[in-house]
């Protein structure tokens, strides 16, 4: 089996299962807001889990705010940073439409509240001009929201510049980082956001655990009302998950640039040799910065979902620019923002890459698209005649 599919969710660490296993063996089971010897136990590894990860992002412990996915902390980021700043004149929230559902959804919530959610689109080459974002800020901007990377395209997007902008006019900053972990180098000293998302599952801890930055001074208002996580979410904290999501982002940090450089240099091949091979394919995003483990291609002609049933008979896993819901196959609203057409949509793949991706398998994918791509676009060209 061939897996390509990291953007969705890379394998657990053996160090993390390692340190899972140990965590829930060893008796820690204690909550966290006990007072007695074995809850303070569990409140000394919450904290020290608090601070590991503070140490990775150059932020502060008590701005790790840990949640149960990355999902969950774009919500509360924007929906509680939102409803913390009742201020009437600033309801306008400023973002792009390339966001990942998880912010499409919780903006399309904050309208409904009286919002006013302006959607900018990108570049032909799937990045955000910058300009545009700012000349869309106003006095009565509450709140941005940007991406630092794009989990389908995998351009990376200009949020430092935002960042600095949105605090010089003192408007909130948010950014979903989710993408970038491992990948890129990831600090608040890179993207001087005010509210920053992660999940775990992306760089190799658990799925099940994420975690939100709420920088100091900034009020979130909580979507569950509890005491804990310094009041931004009740519920008692998974401490072994939180510990397992710091391990992960220390391995992700100490190996992220000789993973970059690996996996920039197979993608690259992986790009070259399809391109030398197969005719009429184009790289989405391939005229933009973009993290290194990300292609994504549009066979041009080509049926995508039955060239993605292709690849997972031959033991290749990877992922459609569009979501299957009810059968029916809907066009990445990603690609339809850079200028793509549905059928255009349809007709792309996402590759992405991970640590444990060789030389051997860039060849087997290439050899299974030269194969597989021709019967796609026979088939595409039978629906149409």
């Amino acid at each position: 089996m061939i897996y390509w599919d990291y953007n969705a969710a890379a394998p657990l660490r053996p160090e993390v299962a390692q340190a899972l296993a140990r965590a829930f063996t060893a008796g820690g089971f204690g909550n966290p807001s006990s007072v007695h010897q074995i809850g303070r136990e569990a409140r000394g590894r919450l904290d020290s889990a608090r601070a590991r990860v503070a140490r990775v992002l150059g932020c502060e412990p008590k701005e790790v705010c840990f949640t149960s996915s990355g999902s969950e902390a774009d919500a509360l980021a924007l929906k509680g940073a939102f409803l913390a700043r009742p201020d009437s004149s600033r309801r306008r929230i400023v973002t792009s439409t390339i966001e990942h559902p998880a912010t499409l959804t919780a903006l399309k919530q904050l309208e409904r509240q009286g919002a006013e959610v302006v959607r900018l689109k990108p570049e032909a080459n799937g990045r955000m001009r910058a300009e545009a974002l700012l000349d869309a800020l106003t006095p009565a901007t509450a709140l941005c929201s940007l991406m630092w990377a794009n989990n389908e395209t995998g351009v990376v997007q200009p949020a430092a510049e935002v960042a600095r902008a949105c605090r010089q006019r003192g408007i909130l900053f948010h950014t979903d980082a989710v993408q970038v972990a491992g990948k890129v180098p990831l600090s608040l000293r890179e993207v001087d956001a005010d509210l920053l998302a992660l999940s775990a599952h992306k760089f190799g801890g658990p799925a099940g655990a994420g975690m939100l930055v709420v920088r100091k001074g900034v009020d979130v208002e909580a979507l569950t009302p509890g005491h804990q996580e310094g009041g931004r979410r009740s519920g008692t904290q998974n401490v072994p998950y939180a510990e397992a999501l710091a391990l992960a982002l220390e391995l992700a940090a100490a190996e992220q640039e000789a993973t970059a450089s690996r996996l920039t240099a197979l993608r690259d091949a992986f790009e070259r040799e399809v391109l030398a091979h197969i005719p009429d394919v184009t790289v989405n995003g391939g005229g933009a910065p973009r993290v290194p483990n990300t292609s994504n291609l549009h066979f041009h002609g080509a049926d995508g979902e039955a060239l993605l049933i292709a690849l997972d008979l031959a033991g290749i896993c990877a992922s459609s620019g569009a979501a299957c819901a009810s059968g029916t196959l809907t066009p990445s609203h990603v690609l339809l923002a850079m200028g793509l057409t549905p059928a255009q949509a349809h007709g792309s793949l996402r590759f992405s890459l991970g640590p444990n991706t060789t030389e051997a398998e860039v060849e087997r994918v290439v050899e299974v698209l030269r194969t597989h791509v021709p019967r796609a676009r026979e088939l595409a060209a039978q629906d149409l005649a």
